[in-house]
């Protein structure tokens, strides 16, 4: 696997490749399964494929979880060795933002709910990066997983706005045997709090299966006695239009219904989301 640091060493490695499909997949490390999985997404479509490890600062909203997002260079370099992924990006911030000059993009409704309502800033830090990702790699497809639906909706919007011709490629949620979506932050996890998450995709699924049964405020309120009894503390739970990411009071409002979460277990926040019916 090709290793680069700098802007210009993978510039002149995809000039030499210009006639080549380029498929991308940006990640912030502690890689897991899922990135693993995205990664061989892209090689099914593209005759290289780069993986990236960045660290982004400016979409963290508190200092606490940048300083605390798990770090492993060594690690996921062997995984992404595994699945003979064919070149690494390490990009330091200095190369990522030499000018320290930020964007402000606007994404509408989509940025202003769920993640975008609790985590201020964040959808414009997820542009930035990615903006800065693609004037660097022009890739032809670019993967990202769906258990950061909104994220994914996000960077759809970007490249539309952009007028970018990258194809976003979304890619299934993987989960752990417990049904815990895979996730880097799962590392900051004890075993019993493991253990513990697991509900979290239990009481979704149950929903999933019974959701004719109740109205959405009844299945709000089962999730978050469900996520209660483990001692969780639910950030929201909301109903949407899995086009527009609006939320719904009823599920009539909607021929595409997805449920999407954002829970706290002890210091670790976790979201999921479950397609309701499509």
């Amino acid at each position: 696997m090709l290793i680069y640091k700098s802007v210009n060493e993978l510039q002149q490695f995809l000039t030499e490749n210009k006639h080549k499909i380029i498929g991308f997949v940006p990640t912030m490390g502690a890689l897991h399964q899922g990135h693993l999985s995205l990664i061989q997404a892209s090689q099914q479509k593209a005759d290289v494929t780069i993986c990236s490890i960045f660290v982004n600062p400016i979409q963290f909203n508190k200092q606490e979880d940048l300083d605390n997002y798990p770090r492993n260079v060594g690690a996921d370099v062997l995984k992404l060795e595994s699945v003979n992924c064919e070149v690494l990006f390490l990009p330091s911030i200095e190369e990522m933002y030499p000018n320290k000059k930020y964007k402000n993009f606007e994404f509408g409704s989509l940025a202003e709910v769920m993640e975008g309502e609790h985590r201020p800033g964040h959808f414009n830090g997820v542009a930035n990066v990615i903006e800065r990702f693609f004037e660097i790699i022009l890739p032809n497809y670019a993967f990202f997983g769906e258990k950061d639906f909104q994220q994914l909706a996000i960077v759809k919007a970007l490249t539309k706005q952009l007028g970018l011709k990258t194809e976003i490629v979304g890619c299934p949620i993987l989960r752990e045997d417990s049904g815990l979506a895979m996730s880097s932050r799962n590392e900051r996890l004890t075993v019993e709090q493991k253990k513990d998450a697991s509900i979290i995709f239990e009481a979704l699924s149950f929903i999933k299966n019974n959701y004719l049964k109740n109205n959405i405020a009844e299945h709000k309120s089962y999730f978050a006695k469900t996520i209660s009894a483990k001692n969780m503390e639910l950030e929201y739970i909301e109903f949407a239009d899995g086009n527009t990411l609006q939320p719904i009071q009823n599920f009539n409002d909607t021929d595409y219904c997805v449920v999407f979460i954002a829970v706290h277990v002890g210091k670790v926040r976790l979201i999921d989301n479950v397609t309701i019916f499509n």
